[in-house]
């Protein structure tokens, strides 16, 4: 770029900083406009800017203008050659020498400029050696792989190795075509990975891809979209930014691609993952400038970027505004400062920095002023006195970038490659005059040779060597980069990322220093296309739309998610039930009717109560055993009733307690029996009384019937058969004891199961056949002439027994847990004390308070 281009650069930043001060307060026409008409006034002024910076753009070529920062590849070089020169213990006695050519962005271009390098000097003459041509043994070049490509096809003709230093992606084909070519970088395809760890990290899951328009970017796109996919990242849109920055073609990309800026803002998406070179950046710095003066917002999102960029400026965009870059993440060429460096640059002056071609137009893009009026008095004239310190970052860093130590580093692998030539020949023969032409006439093919094992460790102790595809085995920096106003740029090392490391543990970061963009008030920014669903809830797919774009179900009865953003609820182990927000499982609680409880304390007090409360009523009896009141039913029967009665009470105590083995098999067939034994006791009460009575007719022939053997014949067959059935079915499927998980929840309830459901409520139904046939005969008999006869006692108590075991059977279903336990337990204990009370409680009333009425007087009066 010429001197009259900066110029013309520098009034284009004038005329968009100055817009931004435009102001009408202090006209005084200002009352007299409307606000609609400022309001046109103000956006006619924008499309005038505009205008004006497209027309100023056309002034300059990007082909043939230099970028200050990369002078610092230059440099390096030099650098690193003069150290060479100076190290006694590398080629000593030999100094090594450089010639640079421009490369340009073309491939004709680059083609020719490949051609001079291998012709004599100062003439075009390829193929051609003559006797005052400088052979070379080795090339460094270029940063942009397009480029290293081209010049990689000349240079495999003639054996030469190229190492280049930019950032790659080959494919299979141009390592075949290209055997010559070293990378002093590591291979790009570890990047993807590197920025996909990233997201995971941080949660990103929907992020924005922009790629270069050409073959690699396509590249780059087939093989992150498919990474993203395996890790459940999705693309919120992809934005191809153009290959170079023609005029044309950018204002062609502006009515273009105006809609996808709009996109980028409108997005969810705040993480936005670039791939593309440096000429793409700037391209992409214009169209955010203009787009500063249109109505679209600035861009406020995490920049997350390959390391082909270095937010690298030319001079007319020195001014422009680098917030929105401001906090963004690159991977970075790994870089260190070498011992020195930072003296060497700033020794730099123009004045006598003679075979230097490129830092006259260096000093005058950087510092604004002309070398050529530096002997005149003119104010844009530059003193040669300028500081290097004083340049914005975002022209010139003093710090060594990752490019530049890439270059340093490529100049001391050629160096340490013609070093084990010289020791390999000192080791044949002393070193003369003549050896050291022989080390003169090297040929760059053994250079490649002895280049393919180098390995060494550079003055600040990296170590440098190959791998199999002639790549560097090393790593990338994680850089959070931070723009000031003032055009300062701060770069911080806040990660590293190895490719060597193992899977999921590649990438290595202090997140406490990352700086993020001034939008987010250095929150953790968001990048995904719906909230998060929170524990409880799962993801839902949206029809139509990406995997990262779901709706939040909450999870159903019985299921959990523990984590955010889960797949589908699971379900908790048997023995585990979820909490009332359904994110984890709780371990259930294992409930059984106790002693311990209120309601086992309550139903072992009744129990016992009427267990003693029949002993009482047994002792009166036995007491009084030779009264009438007792003599005249049945005394033997009275006594066996008393007796299963109290066993009925206490068989209650069974079903209270943690069920065991042996409580399991005892409590259904002991309540079974001892209730049948009672059952047919009361029976048997009834039929004695009804066949006594009709044996008193004249030539009846139930007389035979009356006696005590009808009584023992009724009470040892009913039980019999009740035990009968007991005995099948413990001999079939006995109860046992066991968990219910599912029933209540929350709880593990120990019960014990019937085994054999069918059996249970035989002897249910069993016991229910002989209550009713009792209260059907006791009904018939209730008006027999008898002042102590209880078939009317019988009948009342045969009403409430039939009544509780009826009501039993809905209740005992629906209840559940403990609390069915508890509902047996109290069928058993009311039935019980129903037939106790109905039908022993009136004659212990005549015994005990009304002993005048226990006589045979009454009784022969009521027969009467």
């Amino acid at each position: 770029m010429k001197p009259g281009d900066i110029i013309i650069g520098e009034i284009v930043s004038q005329v968009f900083l100055n817009y931004d001060n435009l102001s009408f307060t202090e006209q005084p026409m200002q009352t007299l406009i409307a606000e609609p008409i400022l309001a046109r006034i103000q956006k006619m002024m924008k499309i005038l800017v505009v205008i004006a910076v497209v027309i100023l753009l056309k002034s300059y070529n990007p082909y043939y203008s230099s970028v200050p920062k990369n002078y610092q590849h230059i440099l390096a070089l030099a650098f690193a050659v003069k150290e060479i020169n100076e190290n006694p213990t590398i080629l000593p006695n030999i100094s090594l020498g450089f010639h640079i050519l421009n490369s340009y962005f073309n491939a004709k271009m680059t083609y020719k400029a490949t051609l001079s390098l291998l012709s004599t000097q100062q003439r075009f003459v390829p193929n051609f050696s003559c006797h005052n041509q400088n052979d070379m043994i080795a090339l460094i070049g270029e940063c942009f792989s397009e480029i290293s490509a081209n010049i990689a096809v000349i240079l495999a003709s003639k054996k030469t190795p190229q190492l280049t230093y930019g950032t790659f992606l080959p494919s299979q084909d141009e390592r075949i075509i290209s055997p010559f070519l070293y990378h002093m970088v590591p291979n790009e395809a570890h990047q993807y990975m590197g920025a996909v760890r990233l997201f995971q990290h941080f949660g990103w899951t929907w992020v924005g891809l922009s790629a270069v328009d050409n073959d690699k970017g396509d590249r780059f796109l087939q093989t992150m979209l498919p990474l993203l996919s395996e890790n459940d990242i999705c693309y919120a849109f992809i934005i191809r930014l153009p290959r170079w920055s023609y005029v044309e073609e950018l204002i062609q990309l502006l009515l273009q691609h105006w809609n996808s800026y709009a996109i980028i803002i409108q997005k969810k998406a705040n993480t936005f993952f670039v791939h593309g070179e440096n000429p793409s950046f700037r391209v992409l710095r214009i169209l955010l400038f203009l787009a500063h003066f249109t109505e679209l917002p600035p861009l406020e999102k995490v920049w997350i970027i390959t390391s082909h960029w270095d937010f690298t400026s030319m001079s007319l965009q020195k001014n422009w505004e680098m917030q929105t870059f401001h906090g963004s993440l690159s991977f970075t060429v790994h870089s260190d400062q070498p011992l020195g460096f930072q003296e060497f640059i700033q020794t730099l002056n123009p004045s006598w920095s003679k075979g230097d071609g490129f830092i006259q137009d260096f000093w005058e893009q950087a510092f604004n002023c002309s070398l050529k009026m530096l002997m005149e008095d003119e104010e844009s004239a530059c003193t040669g006195e300028e500081k290097l310190e004083s340049i914005p970052g975002i022209l010139f860093e003093m710090k060594m970038t990752g490019h530049s130590y890439s270059i340093y580093n490529a100049v001391y692998a050629v160096a340490h490659a013609l070093q084990a030539i010289y020791k390999s020949t000192s080791r044949r023969r002393s070193l003369d005059k003549r050896n050291r032409l022989l080390l003169q006439n090297v040929q760059p093919w053994q250079v490649h040779h002895l280049l393919r094992n180098i390995i060494f460790n550079n003055s600040v102790g990296d170590t440098i060597h190959f791998n199999e595809n002639r790549e560097l085995v090393a790593g990338f920096d994680i850089t959070n980069w931070m723009m000031f106003p003032n055009g300062s740029v701060v770069r911080v090392k806040v990660g590293r990322l190895e490719s060597q490391a193992p899977s999921g543990a590649e990438l290595t970061m202090n997140y406490d220093q990352i700086v993020w963009h001034q939008s987010f008030n250095q929150v953790l920014p968001r990048s995904v296309c719906t909230d998060s669903c929170y524990p409880g809830s799962s993801r839902k797919k949206k029809e139509g739309e990406k995997f990262c774009c779901y709706d939040c179900a909450l999870c159903p009865d019985g299921m959990i998610s523990d984590r955010k953003d889960m797949d589908a609820c699971v379900k908790c182990p048997e023995d585990q039930y979820p909490n009332k927000d359904q994110t984890k499982c709780i371990a259930k609680l294992v409930t059984y009717l106790s002693y311990k409880e209120d309601l086992g304390i309550i139903l072992a007090t009744l129990a016992i109560s009427f267990s003693l409360t029949t002993c009482s009523v047994l002792g009166i009896f036995l007491k009084h055993k030779d009264t009438p009141i007792v003599k005249a039913n049945n005394r033997t029967l009275t006594y066996i009733l008393h007796i299963s009665l109290l066993l009925c009470f206490l068989c209650s105590l069974l079903f209270i307690g943690q069920p065991g083995k042996a409580t399991c098999l005892l409590r259904q067939t002991t309540f079974g029996i001892v209730f049948s034994v009672a059952l047919s006791s009361v029976l048997a009460k009834t039929i004695t009384v009804v066949v006594a009575f009709m044996g008193t007719k004249p030539g009846s022939r139930m007389r035979k019937w009356v006696g005590k053997r009808l009584a023992n014949s009724i009470v040892l067959s009913c039980s019999f058969i009740q035990a009968a059935i007991c005995t099948l079915w413990l001999s079939s499927a006995p109860p046992f004891p066991g968990r219910d998980m599912h029933s209540v929840k929350g709880e593990i309830i120990l019960e014990c199961k019937e085994g054999s459901v069918s059996m249970f409520y035989c002897v249910l139904s069993y016991m229910g056949s002989l209550a009713i046939i009792s209260f059907m005969v006791a009904f018939l008999a209730r008006k027999l002439p008898d002042s102590f006869n209880e078939a009317k006692f019988i009948t009342f108590s045969m009403l409430v027994f039939c009544s509780v075991w009826l009501s039993f059977i809905p209740t005992y279903l629906s209840t559940k847990g403990k609390y069915m336990v508890a509902v047996e337990i109290f069928s058993i204990l009311c039935s019980s004390a129903g037939l106790l009370g109905c039908i022993f409680f009136p004659k212990c009333y005549i015994i005990v308070l009304r002993p005048e009425l226990n006589n045979r007087e009454q009784l022969t009066r009521k027969i009467k």
